[in-house]
Formats: structure tokens, C-alpha cells, sequence
């Protein structure tokens, strides 16, 4: 469910897309293990400084075919990409760059120096915020949902994912926020305060069709503190509503998926059956 209101992304910035010439040496082609974080120390060329305004975060140096230098980068927080400062280093163009092959040179080295760091820094962050266990402490896979105690599609995916709760498989992590009505704040503080957090938000799920929880009078300014912080890491992920769900795939990147997954992808969230 989407949010009253939500804080700006930040400019996205225009992805252009270089395509590199058929007469490029296919020996010029980066391997993964050519990607360097930070090669170029304090000899980072002056145009960067340009799209940075625009929202690029640089975060290392890579090798690039044909006389450009590679960048390994972030856009608006979030999207990894790649930029290639052309040799006389008055220009930059931000997007794909591919051989002769068809092969992007800058995959590898976005997968190695931007991609994983994201993710491992993504998951901490979730495992830092405010979340209410749901399953096995034991369980073998995490999922964290932000979830709001109002939200109608936050409890269908709570509803759908019992049979892996239930069986030991999935441990659900709700990062709990209050973004739908005016009491959601005061529902998310009664399962954040309880005794038992776990089952206050059992509770609130099992008496949703019957208004969930009762609200707490007040928020202490440590639970609305909490509140807020849930809220910005929730947009700073990705999302703009409720249920926001993010997961590990085989290979331990962080996947998300916005709203109530649908069908087969309920296997690809919590695994199998």
C-alpha cells in the first residue's frame, strides 16, 4: 500500500548507452579480476565532479578498453552503473559499454567493487532496524517485509507465508512502520512495546478484519524515533509502500520485490515448500 506522502528519491540520472566500436581489441577487455576499488586515488578526473551534481556516487576505478577509464558507481543511492571518461578526460558518458562480442565490460567489475558491497551494507541495515520476529529463531531463511499493522497487503502476505513460517523453514522479519493512517504509528508502538513483540504481532493479524491491535495512547520518543528511522530506510531501499520485501537469492544478493508477490514468485521469496 502506497504511503501518504514520501520523501524524494533524488534525481535519477539519464542512463546513455555507448556502444563500444567492432574494431575494439578484444584483449582490451576487462576480466573481473581487473576491477581495482579506488585505483585512482587523487587522480580523479575533474568531469566526474559532473555527474556527481546528477546523483552518481563514485565508488572505485576499473580498467576500460580504448584509451577510457572505467568507473564503478551508484545512482541515487541504489542503482549500480558504470561511467567512462574518455582519454582527453573532458567528457563522460554514463551507461553500457560493450566489445565486439557483446559483452558489457563493466559488469564484472559493478558485480565485484559496487553490487555485493550494497547488498552486504543493505542487509546490515535491516538486521540494525527495528523488527519484529515472526517464525523459528533457527529458521534457515530470513525475509525482512516492512510491513504496516493497517496494511491490507501486508497481511496477505502474512496469511500466505504460513505454511513456510509454520514449518520451520522462514523466519519473516517485520520492519515495522506507520505510514497508512493515523494510528498505524500507535499500532506499530503496541507490538513494538509488548512483552512479546512476536505475539502482539500475532495478534494484530489474527484480529485484522476485526481492527488488529489496539493502539497504544502515546509514543515515547524512543518508539517514534524508531518509527522514523524504519521510514527512511524503507525509502532509502526502494520503496515507496507497504509490504517493501527484501530477500537473499542463491547467490546472497540482496533481491526485493514491492507489494505482495504473486504466484510462482512466492517460491523465489521464501524458497521452496
Amino acid at each position: 500500500m502506497k504511503l501518504k506522502s514520501s520523501r524524494p528519491l533524488g534525481t535519477v540520472l539519464a542512463v546513455s548507452l555507448l556502444m563500444a566500436l567492432a574494431g575494439c581489441s578484444q584483449a582490451q577487455t576487462p576480466k573481473a579480476g581487473d576491477a581495482t576499488a579506488g585505483k585512482a586515488g587523487g587522480d580523479r578526473p575533474a568531469v566526474l565532479k559532473g555527474i556527481e551534481k546528477h546523483g552518481f556516487e563514485v565508488i572505485g576505478e576499473f580498467d576500460a578498453p580504448g584509451g577510457l577509464r572505467g568507473f564503478a558507481g551508484v545512482v541515487g543511492g541504489q542503482q549500480p552503473a558504470a561511467a567512462y571518461v574518455t582519454a582527453d578526460g573532458k567528457h563522460v558518458v554514463v551507461g553500457s559499454l560493450f566489445d565486439a562480442s557483446g559483452e558489457d565490460v563493466g559488469a564484472a567489475p559493478l558485480e565485484k567493487l559496487v553490487a555485493k558491497p550494497m547488498s552486504e551494507r543493505s542487509w546490515k541495515k535491516l538486521d540494525e532496524s527495528a523488527w519484529v520476529r515472526d517464525g523459528r529463531a533457527d529458521a534457515p531463511r530470513v525475509v525482512y517485509t516492512f510491513s504496516d499493522a493497517n496494511c491490507p497487503y501486508c497481511h496477505r502476505f502474512w496469511e500466505a507465508a504460513r505454511p513456510w513460517v509454520d514449518a520451520g523453514k522462514v523466519q519473516l522479519r517485520h520492519v515495522m512502520v506507520g505510514v497508512i493512517r493515523e494510528d498505524s504509528p500507535a499500532k506499530a508502538a503496541a507490538i513494538l512495546t509488548a512483552p512479546n513483540p512476536s505475539a502482539a504481532l500475532l495478534e494484530n493479524e489474527r484480529l485484522f478484519d476485526r481492527g488488529g491491535i489496539k493502539p497504544v495512547p502515546s509514543l515515547t520518543a524512543d518508539v517514534a524515533n524508531k518509527l522514523d528511522a524504519n521510514q527512511v530506510l524503507m525509502i532509502e531501499l526502494g520503496f515507496q509502500g507497504t509490504p517493501g520485501i527484501l530477500f537473499k537469492d542463491a547467490q546472497g544478493m540482496v533481491q526485493r520485490r514491492s507489494g505482495m508477490p504473486q504466484g510462482d514468485d512466492m517460491t523465489v521469496v521464501l524458497g521452496p515448500r
